[in-house]
């Protein structure tokens, strides 16, 4: 299945994962993905990620950052679109 826009809908699955307090989520792999990852773990707003690789599938696990119980994310949206 092919997803139109996989950076919404990796934010998306942070937003969810976090209301849920859930450690970690995984998102399907893309390279923009990535780049965004490196900013948010470098901003200080995810704990890690890493590429995970099933034969020909990859995709991204990523944990998600909480501070005092709550999330560290406040907010997260998608202000431009494809």
């Amino acid at each position: 299945m092919s997803i139109s826009d996989p950076i919404a809908d990796m934010l998306t699955r942070i937003r969810n994962g976090q209301q849920a307090k859930l450690a970690r989520i995984e998102a399907p792999y893309s390279g923009l993905s990535a780049s965004v990852l490196d900013v948010l773990k470098r901003e200080g707003y995810i704990r890690e990620w890493r590429l995970l690789e099933d034969g020909n599938k990859k995709s991204l696990e990523i944990e998600l950052k909480y501070h005092e119980g709550q999330p560290v994310i406040h907010e997260l949206k998608r202000v431009s679109t494809p």
